[in-house]
Formats: structure tokens, sequence, C-alpha cells
């Protein structure tokens, strides 16, 4: 094991830290199937393996305090000298990592986005959001009500697979979208997502935005819609439209209200250029919330994207240091203020939304800048044709570092698949030094790193040149299935439709209970602090009056 000077820090002494609310990064460095099964609530996921492609957005000032966690000190010591590399200054170790923390009593979660999804079961518990189960709705919509289901999902989710007749609109889209997708005022709007969270959150913002028609959240989404034996569409591409001027500007005046009603706070380019002046000592993440193609098309430059309702749900994946400065910016002034909305009730993050003229301001086109942190040295690649002539003379051999789900549903033919913190260890296993080693991941920058961190213990690594999707595209040969991975489900959280048909059922209605636990587990442990807010509106008892109504009538 790697060797470091890195302190230990006592679970007591974290949990000190976490209550004393200032800036600080729980960094859990096993891979995220792994910390899947058992976590800290406020942990980020940085497998050791992808450290370099993960911390430097997760975690932007070098000299944040960062806790590493792992299982009982199996990666901590090796990620810590990463780190270090990296230029980061103040790191510790938990002491005992998660074993450690449980044995001293306090709760140990499970599951992926923790502290969005247990925030979205304490908003439906404390603010009771209005709901409609499965067989409900399939009756609403197939005696003709007037109802639209609006889908809180980013895009690629709804095409994968929506309820019937649904129309895409996620999340922080839902203000800015739903009077425009609802005939009229009192069009049924019900939100539904894969799960539960993104439909209690996306119900609830239109409750708190105080919208004139009535609304409800699909009790446990399209996983409720499938267990009633219920079917879905597939390769959907509706979208709720976008709202004319006047709509607009009801949305804007909702949203407004909103804001002022969670305590948002508004700042212009002046404070913001104060805050990036300050970034070197207080953390500070810029994020733009609107749609992934729209921050293609052209962006506040060093911004990044962040869609509202991903956002708000996955915190952790976007924001690894609590108590940071926060700033959230769209065009509209109607997304960023509902994010905020949202984010201000988590209670660990300071909340900002910029407003004002952007006439002065640098904007940029393209997909997000990543931040890459890598071993010195040159990174050796191999282009496509010249592995597909080495693969067919048994020459190279090939191992797929990226995620386990892409690898059954592609991979190089004779590829074998290795979670990314395992690769060293399984080398000692499956490499034949007689051939060249060749790593690939999904666009070839993963693989490369480890490539990188590979040179001078191994000679002859190369990185496959635009990755998996670039030899897919080429047409070369490929296989699915997982037959060659080699650790198993270590690297990810498969969902319950990741899984075999015969087990989907029962997995999803394990899930549905693990989200439905959360509320007892936050009660137990008193960690979260959750600030969670009742905006008053009409709009709840509108909805919950439609639909009783509408149950008593069918």
């Amino acid at each position: 094991m790697t060797q470091t000077t890195s302190p230990l820090i006592s679970p007591s002494a974290l949990r000190d830290a976490l209550a004393a609310r200032r800036e600080l990064a729980i960094l859990d460095v096993r891979e995220e199937g792994v910390s899947a099964r058992r976590r800290l609530f406020y942990s980020s996921i940085a497998p050791v393996g992808r450290l370099g492609l993960l911390v430097g957005q997760l975690v932007p000032r070098r000299d944040t305090p960062i806790v590493l966690v792992d299982e009982a000190g199996e990666y901590s010591a090796r990620a810590a000298a990463q780190l270090a590399r990296f230029g980061y200054t103040d790191v510790a170790i938990l002491e005992g990592g998660v074993s450690g923390w449980e044995a001293a009593g306090f709760e140990v979660f499970s599951g992926t986005n923790v502290p969005g999804k247990a925030f979205g079961e304490a908003i439906e518990h404390r603010l009771a959001t209005p709901n409609i189960d499965a067989a409900t709705l399939r009756h609403l919509l197939d005696a003709g009500e007037d109802l639209v289901v609006l889908d809180s999902r980013p895009f690629p989710e709804y095409q994968n697979m929506n309820i019937p007749g649904g129309v895409e609109c996620a999340g922080a889209e839902l203000v800015y979208r739903a009077l425009a997708a609802a005939p009229s005022p009192d069009t049924l709007i019900v939100v539904n997502c894969a799960g539960r969270t993104r439909s209690i959150l996306g119900a609830q913002s239109l409750v708190n935005a105080g919208i004139p028609n009535p609304v409800a959240a699909l009790t446990g989404g399209s996983m409720s819609w499938l267990l009633e034996g219920l079917e879905l569409e597939r390769g959907q591409i509706r979208t709720a439209p976008r709202p004319d001027d006047a709509t607009l500007a009801d949305a804007q005046r909702f949203a407004q209200r909103a804001a002022k009603r969670a305590g948002v706070v508004e700042i212009d380019r002046t404070t913001l250029a104060g805050f990036e002046r300050e970034a070197a000592t207080h953390a500070l993440y810029r994020f733009d919330v609107r749609s992934p193609l729209e921050y293609e098309a052209g962006h506040r430059a060093g911004w990044r994207s962040a869609p509202g309702g991903q956002l708000v749900q996955a915190t952790d994946e976007y924001v690894g240091t609590l108590h940071s400065r926060v700033v959230l910016a769209d065009d509209d002034g109607v997304r960023a203020r509902m994010t905020a909305s949202w984010l201000v009730q988590l209670g660990y993050l300071q909340v900002f939304v910029l407003t004002g003229d952007d006439a002065s301001a640098d904007f940029e086109s393209g997909p997000e800048t990543r931040v890459v942190f890598r071993a010195p040295g040159r990174t050796q690649w191999i282009e496509a044709d010249r592995l597909a002539a080495a693969l067919e003379a048994r020459t190279a051999q090939v191992v797929d570092v990226d995620s386990s789900l892409a690898f059954r549903r592609a991979h190089i033919t004779g590829a074998r698949f290795v979670a990314a913190s395992a690769l060293e260890a399984a080398l000692t296993q499956i490499d034949d030094p007689s051939r060249q080693l060749v790593l690939t991941s999904s666009d070839g920058v993963l693989a490369g790193l480890l490539a990188t961190e590979l040179r001078g213990r191994r000679d002859g690594v190369a990185a496959l040149l635009g990755g998996t999707q670039r030899w897919l595209a080429l047409g070369l040969p490929h296989a699915g299935g997982d037959e060659s991975n080699l650790t198993g489900d270590d690297d990810a959280w498969y969902s319950p439709y990741h899984y075999a048909p015969g087990e989907t059922a029962q997995q999803m209605r394990a899930y549905l209970a693990w989200e439905l636990q959360l509320v007892g587990q936050l009660e137990r442990d008193r960690i979260a602090s959750f600030d969670v807010i009742d905006f008053g509106t009409p709009t709840q008892a509108r909805s919950e009056a439609r639909l009783a109504t509408l149950r008593r009538a069918h």
C-alpha cells in the first residue's frame, strides 16, 4: 500500500467538524458500487482510480480541508498520495473508515445521491406533496381527463422510457414550461420520474411557485407504473413547449416570489467578481442551470453545466465542498431562482443567483471543459486501426476501465472489464507480459490517465485514442454481455432497471422501500441540516381538492 503522512481524524472529530459548518469535503474513494452499499451521508464519491478525473471539479480550492473515506483503510492512503501530488494541502483520513464510523455509533447510509434523495423524502413527509398512484393515473388517461404528464428527468432518460403520453420537462424546466404545457389553468399536471425523488421535488416546485393548476406527483414514478403491470413508451421525443412572452412573465413572477420566500440572495456581476477574487480562500462553484443543449450553444466562460433538477437531486456529484458558495445563472429568471429555492433548503451551501445584464460578460460555446489531474510523463496512445491489427495478430490485450454497464451494452471484442480502482491489483492476475497492454474507456480520457499512471511500473502500456466510442463508431469488432467483467458491479450503482427481467420487480420494490426509510434514518442520525420551507401557496389545497374529486368520480 502506498504510504502517506496524512493525519487520521476520528469519527467523533469528523462529526464535530460537520457541526461547525465550515468548508469541508468528504470524499469516498471507493468505487460507486461499493460505496452505495455503505457510506456516510455527506460524502461525495471520488474513486481512487478516477480521482484525477473528478476532484478538480468536486473540490476546486486546493487547500480545502478534505477527509478521505473507504471501508477500512484499503484505498485512502493511495488517494491521499495522489491528492498531495495534485497540490491538495489539507488531507486527512477517517480513522477506521466507514467501519470505524459505524463502530462509533453513527448512522451508515446506502445508495447514491443520498442527501438529495433523503431531502425529497423529507419534503414529502413534512409538506404532504399531492400525489396520485399509477392505477388511478392510468384510469384517468383512459377516461380522457384534462391532464398532462410531465416527465422531470433529463431527455436521454425520458427517451429511454416514459409514461404513455408523457412529455419531457426536466427538473428546473417545470415552472419555466408547465404553464405552456397545460392547456388551461384547470388542467391537472402530473409529474413523474423513474422513482420518487424528482417526482416529489418537481410537483412540489409547482406547488411552491403557486401556479394556478392542480398538481400531483406520480407515486413511485415509472417503477410503480411497471409494478402495476402497465406498459411504458420508448423512443419518444416530445418536449414541453417554451413559454411565450406573456406566459414567461407569469413564470418569472412565480419564481421571484418563491425565491424571495426561500431567502435566496441575488447578486450582480460586481459581487460575483468579488467572490471570484476570493475563490482561493472561499470555495466557489458557478453553475449554468439551463438544459445541456442551451449550455453548449453558449454559456458564460468558465461556468459549469448543471441542469437544475439534476443539481438538486445529485448535489453531491457537483459540489464536493460543504458550506461553499454556489452561484446559479440562467437567461430567463426562472430556472436559477427555482433551483436556488431548493438548494437553500438543503442547509449546507451558501446559494446565490446572478442577475443583471450580461452584455459585458465573456461567453463561449461547446461542452463543459473538464479539469483533469494526471501523472507526469507522456501518454502513449494507440490508434484504432493499429489496435485492430494487433488484436488480430494476438499481440495486444485490452482492458476496459470505464463502466460495467457500458461494457455490458458493447465492448471491444476480447476486452476484459476491470473497475479503475482495482486495475493495479488485477494486473497481477490477468496481465500477459508478452502482449501490449491497451486500456480503453468511453472517450479515452480515463484510460489515458491510468496508462500514464502505470508508466514505469509496466512497459508498453497504451490507451486507445478516442476510446470505445470511436471504436464502435468505426464499426470495428465488438461484443456485449458481462462474461469478461472481472469486478462485477463494484464500479457503478445498478438501478432496478439494470437487472434481468426476472429480478426487476423485486429490485424496484426494494428501491422504493429504501427511499421511504430514509426519513427514519434522518431522524435517528440528526446529521442533516435540511430547512424545509412551507411556501403557503393555495396550489396545495387546490390540488388536493381536485384529486379528491377525481378519485370520487372514478
